[in-house]
Protein backbone atom coordinates (compact mmCIF):
# COMPACT_ATOMS: atom_id res chain seq x y z
CA UNK A 1 0.00 0.00 0.00
CA UNK A 2 1.37 3.37 -1.16
CA UNK A 3 1.78 5.92 2.35
CA UNK A 4 -0.78 9.03 2.08
CA UNK A 5 0.23 12.22 3.16
CA UNK A 6 -1.48 14.57 4.91
CA UNK A 7 0.43 16.63 6.52
CA UNK A 8 0.39 19.83 4.53
CA UNK A 9 0.86 22.08 7.42
CA UNK A 10 3.78 20.90 8.80
CA UNK A 11 5.84 20.73 5.34
CA UNK A 12 4.18 20.64 1.87
CA UNK A 13 5.37 18.50 -0.82
CA UNK A 14 8.22 20.30 -3.04
CA UNK A 15 6.76 21.61 -6.24
CA UNK A 16 7.91 20.65 -9.35
CA UNK A 17 8.75 24.21 -10.07
CA UNK A 18 10.56 24.83 -7.36
CA UNK A 19 12.85 21.79 -7.75
CA UNK A 20 13.51 22.95 -11.51
CA UNK A 21 14.52 26.53 -10.25
CA UNK A 22 16.97 24.58 -7.95
CA UNK A 23 18.08 22.36 -10.36
CA UNK A 24 19.39 25.48 -12.62
CA UNK A 25 20.56 27.34 -9.65
CA UNK A 26 22.99 24.20 -8.67
CA UNK A 27 24.95 25.27 -11.54
CA UNK A 28 25.40 28.81 -11.27
CA UNK A 29 29.34 29.27 -9.66
CA UNK A 30 29.12 31.93 -8.36
CA UNK A 31 28.96 33.89 -4.95
CA UNK A 32 26.43 36.81 -5.19
CA UNK A 33 28.50 38.95 -3.09
CA UNK A 34 30.95 38.99 -5.69
CA UNK A 35 31.68 41.62 -8.76
CA UNK A 36 32.64 39.50 -11.95
CA UNK A 37 30.26 37.63 -13.68
CA UNK A 38 29.70 34.54 -12.01
CA UNK A 39 29.17 36.10 -9.32
CA UNK A 40 26.79 38.06 -10.92
CA UNK A 41 24.74 35.66 -12.34
CA UNK A 42 24.48 34.39 -8.80
CA UNK A 43 22.91 38.18 -7.44
CA UNK A 44 20.65 37.53 -10.12
CA UNK A 45 19.04 34.38 -9.32
CA UNK A 46 18.55 35.52 -5.62
CA UNK A 47 16.64 39.43 -6.62
CA UNK A 48 15.01 37.23 -9.11
CA UNK A 49 13.51 34.86 -6.60
CA UNK A 50 13.19 38.40 -4.49
CA UNK A 51 10.96 39.82 -7.07
CA UNK A 52 8.77 36.58 -7.42
CA UNK A 53 8.23 36.54 -4.07
CA UNK A 54 7.25 40.46 -3.64
CA UNK A 55 4.56 39.97 -6.39
CA UNK A 56 3.23 37.07 -4.78
CA UNK A 57 3.05 37.85 -1.44
CA UNK A 58 1.77 40.97 -2.81
CA UNK A 59 4.59 43.37 -1.38
CA UNK A 60 5.08 45.93 -4.02
CA UNK A 61 6.92 48.70 -2.34
CA UNK A 62 8.25 46.70 0.60
CA UNK A 63 11.68 44.74 1.30
CA UNK A 64 12.30 41.33 1.82
CA UNK A 65 15.18 40.03 3.25
CA UNK A 66 15.60 35.97 2.74
CA UNK A 67 16.58 33.91 6.30
CA UNK A 68 16.85 30.34 6.92
CA UNK A 69 13.44 30.20 8.28
CA UNK A 70 10.33 31.82 9.36
CA UNK A 71 11.87 31.11 12.72
CA UNK A 72 14.70 33.31 12.20
CA UNK A 73 13.01 36.00 10.83
CA UNK A 74 10.90 36.45 13.38
CA UNK A 75 13.69 36.59 15.79
CA UNK A 76 15.24 39.44 13.46
CA UNK A 77 12.21 41.13 14.73
CA UNK A 78 11.36 40.38 17.81
CA UNK A 79 14.56 39.29 20.19
CA UNK A 80 14.92 41.39 22.69
CA UNK A 81 12.34 44.15 21.39
CA UNK A 82 8.87 45.09 23.38
CA UNK A 83 6.22 42.54 21.80
CA UNK A 84 2.87 41.35 22.82
CA UNK A 85 0.88 38.12 22.29
CA UNK A 86 -1.81 35.56 22.71
CA UNK A 87 -0.88 32.38 23.77
CA UNK A 88 -2.33 31.37 20.66
CA UNK A 89 0.64 32.44 18.54
CA UNK A 90 3.66 29.45 17.08
CA UNK A 91 5.86 28.96 19.37
CA UNK A 92 8.77 30.89 17.00
CA UNK A 93 7.18 34.22 18.26
CA UNK A 94 5.50 33.25 21.89
CA UNK A 95 8.94 32.27 22.86
CA UNK A 96 10.13 36.47 22.44
CA UNK A 97 6.81 38.01 23.69
CA UNK A 98 4.91 38.56 26.27
CA UNK A 99 1.29 38.17 26.75
CA UNK A 100 0.35 41.20 29.12
CA UNK A 101 -0.36 44.41 26.61
CA UNK A 102 2.01 47.24 27.84
CA UNK A 103 2.57 50.83 27.19
CA UNK A 104 4.72 51.41 24.51
CA UNK A 105 4.59 47.67 23.23
CA UNK A 106 3.96 46.49 19.69
CA UNK A 107 1.18 43.59 18.88
CA UNK A 108 2.34 40.31 17.03
CA UNK A 109 -0.39 38.20 15.45
CA UNK A 110 -0.56 34.96 13.37
CA UNK A 111 -3.38 35.35 10.63
CA UNK A 112 -3.96 32.02 10.55
CA UNK A 113 -2.81 29.32 13.64
CA UNK A 114 -0.97 26.89 12.42
CA UNK A 115 -3.35 23.38 14.32
CA UNK A 116 -6.74 25.15 14.19
CA UNK A 117 -6.64 26.56 10.79
CA UNK A 118 -8.39 29.41 12.45
CA UNK A 119 -8.07 32.88 10.77
CA UNK A 120 -7.61 35.81 12.85
CA UNK A 121 -8.53 39.48 11.79
CA UNK A 122 -4.98 41.35 12.17
CA UNK A 123 -5.50 44.94 12.56
CA UNK A 124 -3.40 47.32 10.42
CA UNK A 125 -0.46 48.73 11.62
CA UNK A 126 0.23 46.08 13.65
CA UNK A 127 3.77 45.36 14.61
CA UNK A 128 4.45 41.80 13.30
CA UNK A 129 1.88 38.93 11.18
CA UNK A 130 3.01 35.27 10.97
CA UNK A 131 1.66 34.70 7.39
CA UNK A 132 3.25 31.86 7.69
CA UNK A 133 0.40 29.47 7.44
CA UNK A 134 -1.79 31.53 5.20
CA UNK A 135 0.38 32.59 2.41
CA UNK A 136 -0.52 30.76 -0.81
CA UNK A 137 -3.58 29.06 1.00
CA UNK A 138 -6.01 32.08 0.76
CA UNK A 139 -6.04 35.64 -0.33
CA UNK A 140 -3.17 38.00 1.19
CA UNK A 141 -1.31 41.17 0.12
CA UNK A 142 1.05 42.29 2.66
CA UNK A 143 0.74 46.26 1.01
CA UNK A 144 -2.70 45.71 1.50
CA UNK A 145 -2.90 44.48 5.28
CA UNK A 146 -1.05 47.51 6.94
CA UNK A 147 0.97 45.89 8.89
CA UNK A 148 4.66 46.55 9.22
CA UNK A 149 6.70 43.56 9.52
CA UNK A 150 5.45 39.62 8.14
CA UNK A 151 7.33 36.40 7.88
CA UNK A 152 6.81 33.57 5.39
CA UNK A 153 8.46 30.23 4.89
CA UNK A 154 9.40 28.61 1.55
CA UNK A 155 8.14 25.20 2.86
CA UNK A 156 4.65 25.84 3.46
CA UNK A 157 4.40 26.46 0.49
CA UNK A 158 5.83 24.07 -2.02
CA UNK A 159 9.16 25.71 -2.06
CA UNK A 160 12.27 24.29 0.02
CA UNK A 161 13.01 23.35 3.64
CA UNK A 162 15.34 26.01 5.15
CA UNK A 163 14.45 29.36 3.72
CA UNK A 164 12.30 31.78 4.55
CA UNK A 165 11.51 35.46 4.41
CA UNK A 166 10.93 38.74 6.45
CA UNK A 167 9.12 41.27 4.59
CA UNK A 168 8.78 44.76 6.11
CA UNK A 169 7.70 48.22 4.84
CA UNK A 170 10.41 50.75 3.48
CA UNK A 171 11.27 53.04 5.80
CA UNK A 172 11.02 50.56 8.82
CA UNK A 173 14.53 49.02 9.62
CA UNK A 174 15.45 46.15 11.37
CA UNK A 175 19.02 45.17 13.25
CA UNK A 176 21.04 42.44 11.70
CA UNK A 177 20.99 39.38 14.78
CA UNK A 178 24.40 38.01 12.16
CA UNK A 179 26.78 40.51 11.54
CA UNK A 180 29.83 40.30 9.51
CA UNK A 181 29.72 40.52 5.37
CA UNK A 182 26.62 42.53 5.43
CA UNK A 183 24.74 40.16 2.73
CA UNK A 184 20.96 40.64 2.34
CA UNK A 185 21.52 44.83 2.56
CA UNK A 186 22.84 45.03 5.80
CA UNK A 187 20.25 43.09 7.79
CA UNK A 188 20.85 39.27 7.63
CA UNK A 189 24.75 38.81 7.20
CA UNK A 190 26.33 35.08 5.61
CA UNK A 191 26.27 34.04 2.42
CA UNK A 192 23.25 33.95 0.37
CA UNK A 193 21.23 30.35 0.21
CA UNK A 194 21.30 30.39 -3.80
CA UNK A 195 19.63 27.02 -4.33
CA UNK A 196 16.99 27.47 -1.61
CA UNK A 197 16.39 30.88 -2.49
CA UNK A 198 15.81 30.11 -6.56
CA UNK A 199 13.15 27.22 -5.37
CA UNK A 200 11.28 29.65 -2.99
CA UNK A 201 11.37 32.04 -5.60
CA UNK A 202 9.47 29.83 -8.10
CA UNK A 203 7.21 28.41 -5.21
CA UNK A 204 5.86 31.80 -4.44
CA UNK A 205 4.96 32.62 -8.44
CA UNK A 206 3.31 28.95 -8.62
CA UNK A 207 1.36 29.35 -4.98
CA UNK A 208 0.11 32.73 -6.36
CA UNK A 209 -1.19 31.63 -9.42
CA UNK A 210 -2.62 28.32 -8.05
CA UNK A 211 -4.73 30.39 -5.19
CA UNK A 212 -6.14 32.56 -8.34
CA UNK A 213 -6.91 29.72 -10.28
CA UNK A 214 -9.09 28.26 -7.82
CA UNK A 215 -8.24 25.00 -6.63
CA UNK A 216 -8.14 25.77 -3.22
CA UNK A 217 -11.58 26.13 -3.29
CA UNK A 218 -11.84 22.41 -4.31
CA UNK A 219 -9.44 21.73 -1.46
CA UNK A 220 -11.90 23.13 0.78
CA UNK A 221 -14.83 21.09 -0.71
CA UNK A 222 -13.33 17.74 -0.15
CA UNK A 223 -12.22 18.78 3.51
CA UNK A 224 -15.87 19.71 4.47
CA UNK A 225 -17.21 16.00 2.61
CA UNK A 226 -14.72 14.28 5.04
CA UNK A 227 -15.14 16.21 8.15
CA UNK A 228 -18.96 15.35 7.29
CA UNK A 229 -18.74 12.20 7.32
CA UNK A 230 -16.73 11.79 10.42
CA UNK A 231 -18.99 13.62 12.46
CA UNK A 232 -22.00 11.80 10.94
CA UNK A 233 -20.34 8.84 12.23
CA UNK A 234 -18.73 10.27 15.31
CA UNK A 235 -21.50 12.68 17.13
CA UNK A 236 -19.02 12.99 20.37
CA UNK A 237 -16.10 14.76 17.85
CA UNK A 238 -15.24 17.81 18.36
CA UNK A 239 -13.60 19.81 14.97
CA UNK A 240 -12.43 22.69 16.43
CA UNK A 241 -12.46 26.03 14.84
CA UNK A 242 -15.07 24.50 12.29
CA UNK A 243 -17.56 27.46 12.50
CA UNK A 244 -15.70 30.34 12.05
CA UNK A 245 -13.36 31.04 8.97
CA UNK A 246 -10.32 28.26 8.68
CA UNK A 247 -8.01 27.75 6.45
CA UNK A 248 -9.47 25.64 3.41
CA UNK A 249 -7.08 22.27 4.15
CA UNK A 250 -7.17 22.21 8.00
CA UNK A 251 -9.40 19.76 9.94
CA UNK A 252 -7.96 19.76 13.62
CA UNK A 253 -10.54 17.03 15.78
CA UNK A 254 -10.61 15.24 18.74
CA UNK A 255 -12.71 12.41 20.35
CA UNK A 256 -12.00 13.16 24.21
CA UNK A 257 -9.56 10.11 25.79
CA UNK A 258 -8.16 9.12 22.99
CA UNK A 259 -5.21 10.09 23.33
CA UNK A 260 -3.57 11.80 20.40
CA UNK A 261 -0.04 9.86 20.27
CA UNK A 262 -2.11 6.65 19.86
CA UNK A 263 -4.08 7.91 16.75
CA UNK A 264 -0.90 9.49 14.75
CA UNK A 265 0.81 5.97 15.47
CA UNK A 266 -1.82 3.98 14.45
CA UNK A 267 -2.54 6.12 11.77
CA UNK A 268 0.98 6.02 10.59
CA UNK A 269 0.97 1.75 10.84
CA UNK A 270 -1.70 2.23 8.62
CA UNK A 271 -0.14 4.25 5.88
CA UNK A 272 -1.21 7.79 7.12
CA UNK A 273 0.70 10.50 8.16
CA UNK A 274 -1.23 12.90 9.82
CA UNK A 275 0.21 14.92 13.47
CA UNK A 276 -0.79 16.10 16.76
CA UNK A 277 -0.61 19.47 15.15
CA UNK A 278 2.65 22.13 15.47
CA UNK A 279 5.45 20.02 13.81
CA UNK A 280 7.97 22.18 16.10
CA UNK A 281 8.28 19.92 19.11
CA UNK A 282 10.89 17.58 18.42
CA UNK A 283 9.08 14.85 17.58
CA UNK A 284 7.06 14.92 21.10
CA UNK A 285 3.09 14.56 21.28
CA UNK A 286 2.07 16.98 23.75
CA UNK A 287 -1.21 18.18 24.75
CA UNK A 288 -2.25 21.42 22.19
CA UNK A 289 -1.01 24.56 24.22
CA UNK A 290 -3.43 26.58 21.29
CA UNK A 291 -6.17 24.41 22.54
CA UNK A 292 -5.61 25.02 26.40
CA UNK A 293 -5.35 28.95 25.42
CA UNK A 294 -8.89 28.61 23.78
CA UNK A 295 -10.20 27.11 27.13
CA UNK A 296 -10.37 23.25 26.56
CA UNK A 297 -9.39 20.74 29.55
CA UNK A 298 -6.11 18.91 29.54
CA UNK A 299 -7.23 15.53 28.47
CA UNK A 300 -9.44 17.20 25.22
CA UNK A 301 -6.14 18.82 24.24
CA UNK A 302 -4.08 16.00 24.41
CA UNK A 303 -6.56 13.91 22.10
CA UNK A 304 -6.40 16.37 19.07
CA UNK A 305 -4.80 15.24 15.49
CA UNK A 306 -4.72 17.59 12.38
CA UNK A 307 -5.42 16.40 8.73
CA UNK A 308 -4.21 19.29 6.71
CA UNK A 309 -4.14 19.03 2.96
CA UNK A 310 -3.46 20.07 0.04
CA UNK A 311 -4.18 20.50 -3.82
CA UNK A 312 -2.59 17.05 -4.61
CA UNK A 313 -4.90 15.43 -2.05
CA UNK A 314 -7.68 12.91 -3.42
CA UNK A 315 -11.07 12.78 -2.05
CA UNK A 316 -10.33 9.05 -2.28
CA UNK A 317 -7.34 9.37 0.07
CA UNK A 318 -9.18 10.98 2.28
CA UNK A 319 -12.00 8.45 2.03
CA UNK A 320 -9.01 5.79 2.91
CA UNK A 321 -7.83 7.91 5.50
CA UNK A 322 -11.44 8.07 7.08
CA UNK A 323 -11.84 4.22 6.89
CA UNK A 324 -8.79 3.67 8.83
CA UNK A 325 -9.41 6.03 11.30
CA UNK A 326 -12.90 4.99 11.85
CA UNK A 327 -11.97 1.77 12.56
CA UNK A 328 -9.21 2.14 15.24
CA UNK A 329 -12.28 4.53 16.55
CA UNK A 330 -14.37 1.54 17.38
CA UNK A 331 -11.55 -0.40 18.62
CA UNK A 332 -11.04 2.47 20.90
CA UNK A 333 -14.94 2.43 22.22
CA UNK A 334 -14.77 -0.74 22.57
CA UNK A 335 -12.00 -0.66 25.23
CA UNK A 336 -13.85 1.97 27.04
CA UNK A 337 -17.35 0.07 27.31
CA UNK A 338 -14.82 -2.89 27.88
CA UNK A 339 -13.76 -1.21 31.15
Amino acid sequence: MSRVYLDWNATAPLRPEARAAMIAAMDCLGNPSSVHAEGRAAKSIVEKARGQVAEAVGASGADIVFTSSATEAAALVLAGQNYFSSDLEHNCVSVWTGDTPQPLKSVAQQLANNETGEIYDVEPATGFCDAVQAFGKIPYAFAWSGVERAIISSHKFGGPKGVGALIFKQGIEVEAAIKGGGQEMGRRSGTENVIGIAGMGAAAQAAAKELADGVWQIVEQNRNVFEERLLNEVPELIIFSKDGPRLPNTSYFAVKGWKAETQVMQMDLAGFAVSAGSACSSGKVKASRVLKAMGYDEITAGSAIRVSIGPSTSAAELDSFADAWLKEYKRFKARQEGK
